[in-house]
C-alpha cells in the first residue's frame, strides 16, 4: 500500500510539473521577457522624446508637467497591450468593446494636446508590433517638425488678453503705451466703479512680458494681467 501510494504522489508530483511547464511555455509562445523589455525600453525612449517635445513647443501660460508624463505612460501602456493582441482577433475585438465603454471626464484644453495623444498612442503601436526602426524614424521625423512648426510660430504675433485694474485719472496714459508698445489692440470691456476701473483689451503682441511691465510703470495702475489667447478661449 505504501508503495501505491508513493508511485501516485509521483504521478500527481509529474502532472503538476507537465502542466505548469505547458502553462510556462504557452505563456511565452510568442514572445519571451526581453522582448517585453525590449517593447517597454523603446517605449519609454518614444515617450520621453515626445514629452520633451511637447515641452519645448509648448506656448500657453501655464505648463502642465502631469500631461507630459501622461504623454510618456500613454506609450508605455500602448505598446504592450498591442504586443500581447498581436494577430489575435476575438481579443483585438474585446480590446475594442473595453475601450468603447470608457467615459473620458478630463476636458482637453488645446486641441495640439489631443494631436500629442494621437502620437503616443500611434508610437505605442508601432513598437507594439516591434517595428522599431520604423518607430524611430516616425518619432524623430515628428519632432522635427513639431519643433520647426514652433520656431515659426514663435516669429508671428499671438493673440493676448491684458486685464487692468487702475485709477480712471491715468486711462489717457494707458491708451498712450498702448499705442507706442502694441501694433493693434481693440479694448473690449471696460468698467468704472468707486473703487477703481477695470479694462479687458484684445491685443498682439510678441513679448507678453513687456506690456505688463510698463503699464505696472504708470503711477495708478493696480495690477495687469496678462492672457494667451487660442481661438476664442484663454488658456
Amino acid at each position: 500500500m505504501a508503495m501505491l501510494a508513493t508511485v501516485a504522489e509521483t504521478q500527481l508530483t509529474s502532472k503538476k510539473d507537465i502542466v505548469l511547464s505547458n502553462w510556462w511555455s504557452e505563456q511565452f509562445a510568442r514572445f519571451t521577457p526581453f522582448d517585453v523589455a525590449q517593447v517597454l525600453f523603446f517605449a519609454l525612449i518614444a515617450g520621453v522624446i515626445i514629452s520633451l517635445v511637447y515641452k519645448k513647443t509648448y506656448r500657453g501660460v501655464l505648463y502642465n508637467p502631469s500631461f507630459s508624463t501622461t504623454l510618456i505612460l500613454l506609450t508605455l501602456v500602448t505598446s504592450p497591450v498591442v504586443m500581447a493582441i498581436g494577430s489575435n482577433v476575438a481579443l483585438s475585438m474585446g480590446m475594442v468593446g473595453a475601450l468603447s465603454i470608457v467615459r473620458f471626464r478630463t476636458a482637453v484644453k488645446d486641441p495640439i494636446d489631443t494631436a500629442y495623444m494621437f502620437w503616443t498612442i500611434t508610437m505605442g503601436i508601432l513598437i507594439g508590433t516591434r517595428s522599431y526602426i520604423i518607430s524611430l524614424i516616425v518619432v524623430a521625423l515628428i519632432s522635427a517638425i513639431m519643433i520647426g512648426l514652433s520656431f515659426v510660430r514663435m516669429r508671428t504675433n499671438e493673440n493676448y488678453l491684458l486685464v487692468l485694474h487702475y485709477d480712471p485719472a491715468v486711462e489717457q496714459e494707458i491708451d498712450a503705451e498702448l499705442h507706442r508698445g502694441v501694433k493693434s489692440y481693440r479694448v473690449r470691456s471696460k468698467t468704472i466703479t468707486r473703487a477703481g476701473a477695470e479694462m479687458t483689451v484684445d491685443l498682439r503682441l510678441s513679448q507678453r512680458a513687456d506690456i505688463v511691465s510698463h503699464m505696472l510703470d504708470i503711477r495708478g495702475v493696480y495690477d495687469a494681467t496678462l492672457v494667451s489667447v487660442q481661438g476664442e478661449n484663454a488658456v
